[in-house]
């Protein structure tokens, strides 16, 4: 443990096998938590609880599709059964679809739409109805992205779910205000992790175009989370926070 910032807190985060999923999960673990993790793939989530519970943290997984109404219901009851409670529901999972305009298929963009969209509202009515029912409030946080505030070429789509995540942050202050629960966004710009990292040209690409000279680390994204989502930031609700290094300030393509 390197903290208790976050004792007698219970997290939920989907798509938290690796990359900026796990780290959030990581760190909330760290400072206190108990955390149940979510990942389609079975042995990413089992293998990530294992690796948080091996360095002193309180870890569960359960793996399945975080668009599927059943996972959905699964994660908050299998927390709730493990933990007894939630206080800190994390929307993570996603999925990045780059594709031409011109020829984006129906079934390409239902893909986007299903997880991105679909996967995060019902993730988000769950758990609030769940931190209803206990009483005493939570902290939801959505995970969105630059490309929902800055035209990127062949990501229309996901742009247009980040986006519309931002939205139902600001939308859902309206009926989570007076359970106090608070709802915000993250929108990341280039990170580097397991998936960005395939790409050879990633790393020396961000790192000239963004202000800062460099992307950013699953910690810098993590470390944005953990701010909006402790108890002490309850009065932020139904904003963004931009973390990419200032790139969006100037918005040179990488192309």
């Amino acid at each position: 443990m390197t903290g208790n910032r976050f004792s007698n807190q219970v997290a939920i985060i989907t798509g938290a096998g690796q990359g900026i999923g796990f780290e959030i999960a990581r760190q909330l673990a760290m400072e206190g938590a108990a955390v149940l993790l979510n990942d389609v793939d079975e042995r990413l989530a089992t293998r990530a609880a294992k690796v948080i519970t091996a360095m002193g943290g309180r870890c569960h997984a359960v793996s399945g599709d975080a668009s599927d109404l059943g996972i959905i219901q699964q994660i908050v009851d299998e927390a709730v059964k493990k933990f007894g409670f939630i206080t800190i529901a994390i929307a993570n999972a996603g999925i990045t679809s780059f594709g031409d305009f011109w020829s984006f298929t129906p079934e390409a963009l239902n893909k986007v739409l299903e997880l991105n969209l679909k996967g995060s509202f019902f993730l988000t009515q769950k758990a609030a109805a769940q931190m209803k029912k206990q009483g005493y409030g939570g902290s939801i946080l959505l995970m969105s992205s630059v490309t929902g505030h800055q035209a990127h070429l062949n990501l229309a789509a996901y742009g247009m779910s980040k986006a519309g995540l931002e939205m139902l942050a600001k939308s859902l202050v309206l009926e989570l205000s007076p359970n106090n629960i608070s709802i915000n966004a993250i929108a990341p710009g280039a990170t580097l992790t397991e998936r960005t990292l395939e790409e050879k040209e990633y790393p020396e690409t961000w790192s000239r175009i963004t202000p800062m000279g460099r992307a950013a680390t699953v910690e810098d994204i993590a470390t944005a989370v953990l701010f909006f989502v402790h108890p002490s930031a309850r009065h932020i609700t139904g904003q963004t926070l931009v973390v990419d290094g200032g790139w969006t300030a100037t918005s040179p393509s990488p192309y």
